[in-house]
């Protein structure tokens, strides 16, 4: 349930029969930037005009959450996403004796909302193109130095960015978009994010308005929330409440956000344009053939097992006792959404003919930069030195994934203990020179992250560590140096329990102290953890060099050939790959056809009680059963579209020709999980929840009439 699928934009403005043919594969889709949204076949495809001025408040009514989305609703902070984008809040707010997952949680009045820790919310304001610059810096430079320049001239952007909004220039904006966001909003600095679009064919910089103080206003109960559970998870029908709100606030006052979308609480209709802003976390689409078999054979497969090993191990604790099962319920529902995610994804790049197609749209981009003597030149052969490169990645997979990716290492005291040890060395570097996501921009997040206090487990902890452990012997081997010096003389299972239990960085104030202290601090500390960290990162450290060195830098160079081949042949009349950053997507209410079967594309209330069984995942929560003879059983419920999204657009407001919000994203069917390569117009379908469902269950279940009002929600 938090993965979303992919849809349909004909790119029928590209009149060229040789264009068209080239990017035929890409008809009808598209995750649109905002600066190259393609408002005129918006228009000539549905007769929607989306103007500048539509675009400027539905991306500052945009929010990205720490890894969905969300969109202000109110102009007092007040935002919408997913229940299911919110779980660890709810979780980490709980308590021995009342658990806010499975209860719901409705916050009687704004002194009563909960402070999320770790959750931030960021707004984009502004956006700069440095490709010029970038380039003019690498230019006649070899990949790897090219490669470095890059990353430095980025980091140094960021920096000079963020040191101008301190000195003021983030009040506001040549088009007023930071100043949109309210008075309140536009006092502090912004924060600046470097991004790489189309391989390396653009690069921007993207201002952000930062929120970290967000906090929980309303959230459903599991059961209605999720209902159906993991049988029901990237399909449909649906009968999902998967909403929550959250408040966003400054200075310990809800912010000013006057740039906000209003809701209709009428819902869509079938066959209605709609539009999805958000922020998709990441597609492979613009990889080459080579690249493609190499996730799927090197990172894919070798994952998958790991994680049906760990679904295996996790499945047993859970029985021991119901303690263990609730425990380890979350844990699992996430494992389980992965898992069946990678699964697809395996099976979509196993696809000879998908495959094939690919290849064919290869040779069709190289036989369009052969035709041009000059253009040819200046590519040369990059999908050789792609190949070329990815046979180094399959070389060094092993030792790259166990410990340069510390999958032997699967633990969260371990991955604060990591970062917490190359933040301090890190940080007496200067900022260009620092390892990526290290950088002066980078670090209030990571301070974030390392001193939030959020749960730890010590028994899922040993789970997962001695299973990292165990695999990283037995595929590295047991005579490897570095297994070696970490196992010594003891068992996986043995070390990774005492590492966790002696290990203190559950603790998020020794957390805190750490990161304040230093690399003084780190030296000091005792802790069994942070001194695993300390003995594996150069090693850890030498790989990732050589995988930056050896594979990302000529596959980068030999990318950025090609983007800027492709951007001859096409320009920007093709969306980048998703980044997550802000997208815009346009498509139409719509079902489809399976097994011979038309699937409408709305359910209806009605059908939850008639599915609901008492147990789960079926099982419907006691305030609805009591309120059911209230409900009028006909509302619509969930519904589908054919937008093209992918995870991270959970959250994402679907939002009509007017800009208001009609439905909320929360899934995608199981086609959708190929959208990830590539992308079927007939089957993929979005999943969202329905605005006229929110108003009856906000009014007639839950009486949040205070929220109602402030969601102007017509009187009942």
């Amino acid at each position: 349930m938090r993965v979303t699928c992919v849809t349909p934009l004909r790119l029928a403005w590209m009149a060229s029969a040789a264009l068209a043919a080239l990017a035929a594969a890409h008809a009808d889709e598209g995750m649109w930037t905002f600066q190259d949204f393609p408002a005129a076949l918006v228009q000539q495809r549905y007769g929607v005009r989306i103007t500048p001025a539509w675009l400027e408040r539905v991306r500052l009514a945009t929010v990205r959450l720490s890894d969905c989305t969300a969109s202000f609703v109110s102009p007092d902070g007040l935002l919408l996403t997913n229940q299911h984008c919110v779980e660890d809040c709810l979780a980490e707010r709980s308590s021995a004796s009342r658990s806010l997952v499975d209860d719901g949680y409705l916050a009687s009045d704004r002194p009563e909302e909960l402070r999320c820790a770790g959750q931030v919310a960021d707004v984009l304001v502004r956006t700069e193109d440095v490709t010029a610059k970038v380039l003019a810096a690498m230019r006649g430079l070899g990949d790897r130095a090219a490669n470095d320049m890059r990353r430095r001239t980025l980091a140094q952007l960021e920096q000079a960015c963020e040191q101008t909004s301190r000195q003021g220039s983030g009040a506001g904006s040549a088009d007023g978009s930071a100043a949109g966001l309210g008075a309140g909003s536009s006092a502090g600095p912004l924060q600046c994010e470097s991004v790489d679009l189309y391989e390396g064919g653009q690069y921007l910089l993207y201002e952000y308005r930062h929120y970290d103080d967000v906090r929980l206003v309303f959230a459903p109960e599991a059961d209605v929330a999720a209902f159906g559970g993991d049988p029901d998870n990237f399909e449909f029908p649906r009968w999902c409440l998967d909403m929550s709100l959250l408040r966003v606030y400054e200075h310990g006052r809800p912010a000013h956000t006057p740039q906000y979308l209003k809701i209709d609480f009428a819902g869509p209709r079938a066959g209605e344009p709609v539009l999805v802003s958000g922020n998709p976390g990441s597609t492979e689409r613009m990889l080459t053939v080579s690249q493609l078999v190499t996730q799927r054979d090197v990172e894919l497969l070798p994952y998958l097992l790991r994680a049906a090993e760990l679904r295996g191990r996790y499945i047993q604790f859970g029985l021991q006792s119901e303690a263990d099962g609730r425990l380890v319920e979350e844990p699992l529902s996430l494992l389980e959404n992965d898992l069946k995610e990678t699964r697809e994804e395996v099976q979509a790049l196993l696809d000879d003919a998908q495959l094939a197609r690919k290849s064919r749209e290869q040779a069709e981009l190289e036989r369009r930069i052969a035709a041009d003597p000059q253009l040819a030149r200046a590519t040369g052969d990059p999908w050789a030195e792609i190949a070329q490169a990815e046979r180094v990645a399959r070389d060094i997979a092993l030792p790259y994934t166990f410990i340069g990716e510390g999958a032997g290492f699967n633990s969260q005291l371990f991955r604060y203990a990591r970062l917490l040890v190359r933040a301090a060395a890190e940080r007496a570097k200067p900022s260009a020179s620092r390892l990526p996501g290290y950088t002066d921009a980078a670090f209030p997040a990571l301070e974030r992250q390392v001193t939030a206090d959020v749960p730890i487990h010590p028994e899922l902890e040993t789970i997962t560590l001695s299973l990292g452990l165990t695999r990283m012997r037995d595929r590295l081997g047991p005579d490897d140096p570095l297994v070696r010096q970490v196992l010594g003389k003891e068992s996986p299972e043995t070390l990774a329990a005492r590492l966790v239990a002696e290990s203190k960085l559950a603790d998020p104030a020794m957390r805190r102290a750490l990161w304040s202290g230093g690399e003084a601090a780190i030296i000091a500390s005792g802790d069994p953890m942070i001194e695993l960290a300390r003995r594996v990162d150069p090693e850890a450290r030498a790989l990732r060099q050589r995988y930056q060195d050896e594979v990302q830098a000529p596959v980068r160079a030999a990318l950025q050939r090609i983007a800027h081949a492709r951007f001859a042949v096409l320009g920007t009349s093709v969306y980048p790959d998703a980044d997550f950053t802000l997208r815009l997507s346009f498509g139409t209410v719509r079902g489809w056809s399976e097994h011979g079967e038309e699937i409408e594309p709305f359910t209806r209330l009605a059908r939850l009680f008639e599915r609901a069984t008492g147990s789960e995942p079926f099982r419907v929560p006691p305030s609805w059963m009591a309120a059911k003879d209230r409900l009028e059983l006909s509302t619509p419920f969930d519904f589908c579209t054919d937008n093209d999204i992918v995870g991270g657009n959970s959250g994402s407001p679907v939002i009509d020709a007017q800009g208001d919000i009609v439905g909320l994203i929360f899934d995608g069917n199981i086609e959708s999980i190929a959208g990830t390569y590539w992308f079927d117009e007939q089957d993929n379908r979005a999943v969202a929840l329905d605005t006229a469902a929110v108003l009856e269950a906000l009014r007639k279940v839950y009486h949040a009439d205070a929220l109602l009002a402030e969601l102007g929600a017509p009187a009942s």
